[in-house]
């Protein structure tokens, strides 16, 4: 083109129709297709519909679930007319995944415009979609700047649906005319999805999650994330910051509600960046010269070095099964069109780089309504779209687990307390067989127990923060390590005899439960994942008088700051909740901290004394 010729001129010289434009390709040459959302309906559709006049077609873009079915065409023409290459990370078990396997090509979403750039994979034709030109030439890729951008400037031949409907979004998502060949005006609506189904599972997956999840984080959300936990885990933060593959319509409403506000982000402040847009129309308008909006191309939204910059930066995917040691497979969804499992690994690593960054995964324990474990032994003929190194926290509607620096005994135990119950004792089973867990280990009853999500408390002590919560199979070692720090009179206090050995068949009876008929509730202060014991309560129920036996242990920096008395409430209210009659202790005569404590709760107090100990005992149908 002419450097003296003005791109007005080009653009109104330059227009065609989509059948005289896509007359330009040639045999044998790799064409583009602009990506998601964004994609170039009408040139895809006569592209379709003149299929039978192409001759070794080469078909580049993400893996879609296809508007216009075009891998059906490479299928009937035997790749003949269309071949194709989707790039896509994930498994290909699901039906419209699995029957055109051969296609996929797996990359992480950074590195695709690295491909096009360089000409590795040269891109012959790229058909894309724009908006219309503004004064100065100007158009804007709109929802879909990905790995689009890439491929129309390192394209030959770059052909643009211009179609007004397609929103103006700042950042670098704009092409001129002038990198433009040919220019086809055809107004239509851009493809939109509504929300993600609700599961059942969301609301607890949600709650957990919102445990994890600071004010001042910077997020990554992933498309899989149903409205219900995504609201439910947010909500209530405060100045969230977003840089995330998609915008969704969930992110609107957040920042619609103030939550977001990128006031803390640590870098690219006061701006949402992501590369493309999946939702309604109504997420389109609130995109179009939203100055709190910018998109750029994948090669840099999913930099890990990109994202590492951010402040607390949180990434959360949807998995579709991870097996006990950590390895994660990942599919694009049925109900919605597109797939962000390609950029799943590029954020996750990127937010472990971050300074207070967390990666955390969300999966349903169940599929098939509740037929089917998505926790297994082991991946067989899933992709691993995530290596096992890669994982840190991971969310079921079960609990929550961290295993990052975690033993392969220690993942299969935390695994399998996410499980869904009635698959525990299989997975249980199988771990042992591979040699995943010692001989002599045991869940007991606790295989079948359902965490008790609610009575989860987080506190603050001397500015320090607190969780008080249910004790978990994966706390065995905590708890131990609680034992054997504690004071000589404590230890007594605890189990009247001195005792300087606290091993694993007598710890198990304490992190082993089934959360009813026996319960411990654990003080732990640190990292989640890595916490540190500072103070147990527990409960054991005696079946014949239906009353529970209490004891307890503080860790002596803790002592007399209430906690003993926080710890005595919850398992009254857990105990009262599961139909238990009363409490009871033993204690000595000495310990006038534990009497006290037992006379804090509003109901008539009992004592006896036997010439050694003192037993306390209240039931609940007596209060004072």
């Amino acid at each position: 083109m002419p450097i003296s010729s003005y791109w007005a001129d080009d653009y109104i010289e330059n227009q065609h129709t989509a059948q005289e434009a896509l007359g330009l390709i040639k045999p044998a040459q790799r064409v583009f297709i602009g990506s998601s959302c964004g994609e170039p309906q009408h040139l895809v559709r006569e592209l379709s519909e003149a299929s039978n006049h192409f001759k070794d077609i080469e078909i580049n873009r993400l893996m879609t679930l296809e508007t216009t079915p075009l891998t059906l065409i490479a299928n009937k023409t035997k790749d003949q007319s269309l071949n194709i290459r989707s790039f896509y990370l994930g498994s290909a078990k699901p039906k419209a995944i699995a029957r055109n396997k051969r296609f996929i090509t797996p990359i992480n979403l950074s590195a695709v415009p690295r491909l096009f750039k360089s000409r590795l994979l040269p891109i012959h034709v790229a058909l894309i979609q724009t908006s219309p030109p503004d004064d100065f030439g100007w158009m804007s890729l709109g929802v879909s700047v990905d790995i689009t951008l890439a491929a129309a400037l390192s394209a030959d031949l770059v052909i643009a649906q211009v179609n007004s409907q397609m929103p103006r979004i700042l950042g670098r998502s704009f092409i001129h005319v002038n990198d433009v060949d040919v220019f086809v005006e055809y107004d239509e609506p851009l493809l939109t999805i509504g929300e993600t189904p609700e599961l059942e599972a969301a609301n607890d997956i949600g709650r957990l999650i919102a445990r994890l999840i600071e004010d001042g984080s910077t997020m990554e959300i992933g498309l899989g994330s149903t409205h219900q936990a995504t609201l439910l885990a947010l909500a209530d933060r405060n100045d969230l910051g977003i840089h995330t593959q998609y915008l969704t319509n969930d992110i609107m409403h957040l920042f619609s509600r103030g939550v977001i506000t990128n006031r803390k982000k640590g870098f690219n402040e006061g701006k949402m960046v992501a590369s493309s847009a999946i939702g309604t129309e109504e997420l389109y308008e609130f995109l179009n010269d939203n100055p709190a909006i910018e998109f750029h191309p994948s090669d840099y939204v999913n930099d890990a070095f990109v994202i590492s910059r951010h402040h607390k930066m949180v990434s959360m995917n949807v998995a579709m099964t991870i097996d006990l040691t950590g390895q994660v497979a990942a599919d694009a969804l049925p109900h919605n069109h597109f797939s962000g499992v390609t950029g799943m690994l590029d954020f996750m690593r990127g937010a472990l780089q971050s300074k207070g960054g967390k990666s955390i995964l969300m999966l349903p324990a169940t599929a098939l309504q509740g037929k089917k474990s998505r926790i297994v032994p082991q991946l067989e003929d899933e992709a691993v779209v995530v290596p096992r190194g890669d994982v840190h926290y991971v969310v079921s509607e079960y609990g929550a687990v961290n295993l990052f620096g975690k033993s392969l005994q220690e993942r299969a135990m935390a695994m399998i307390s996410i499980a869904h119950p009635d698959f525990r004792d299989e997975l249980f089973y199988e771990a042992k067989k591979m040699g995943l867990l010692s001989a002599e280990r045991t869940l007991t009853e606790s295989i079948h127990g359902i965490y008790p999500i609610h009575l989860e408390e987080t506190i603050e002590i001397d500015g320090e923060q607190v969780t008080i919560r249910p004790v978990k199979p994966v706390d065995e070692r905590r708890i131990q390590e609680h034992f054997y720090n504690l004071d000589k009179d404590d230890v007594i206090a605890r189990f009247f005899h001195e005792k300087t050995s606290f091993v694993h068949d007598e710890v198990k009876g304490v992190s082993l439960i089934d959360y009813i008929k026996d319960l411990t509730i654990v003080a732990v202060v640190g990292e989640f994942g890595f916490g540190r014991v500072v103070g147990v309560g527990e409960y054991l129920v005696d079946p014949a008088t239906q009353e529970a036996e209490i004891a307890f242990s503080i860790s002596k920096p803790y002592q007399k700051k209430g906690l003993g008395k926080i710890l005595l409430n919850k398992l009254a209210y857990a105990a009262r909740d599961n139909g238990i009659c009363g409490l009871m202790a033993y204690t000595s005569p000495q310990n006038r901290g534990m009497i006290k404590l037992f006379k804090t709760l509003p109901y008539k107090v009992d004592s006896f004394f036997d010439g050694e100990m003192l037993q306390l005992r209240y039931r609940f149908d007596q209060p004072l």
